[in-house]
């Protein structure tokens, strides 16, 4: 779940704007797979927000960055500084 997290965070800064997506589409795959890692911090920083707010976009990463970016100001303190570190 964390690495679903994290990797939200990080097609988002390569893939935006974002755009809607049905539930069957299959998550776009990422061209540059080790950029979407983070470190386990991160990924327990936001695992948490990710969990509680974004479960039904999980695995698509894009969609997932999304809802995080969507509620802001409801994810914690940590994820937001995540975001924040990442230029999302």
């Amino acid at each position: 779940m964390a690495r679903y997290t994290w990797l939200a965070i990080a097609a988002l800064v390569m893939f935006s704007p974002l755009g809607t997506a049905s539930a069957q589409q299959q998550p776009i795959p990422s061209p540059f797979p080790d950029l979407l890692k983070g470190t386990p911090q991160e990924e327990a920083a936001c695992a948490p927000d990710s969990s509680r707010f974004c479960k039904r976009f999980e695995p698509d990463a894009l969609q997932v960055l999304g809802c995080l970016q969507q509620n802001r100001s409801r994810i914690s303190q940590s994820c937001q500084r995540v975001l924040r570190n990442r230029g999302v």
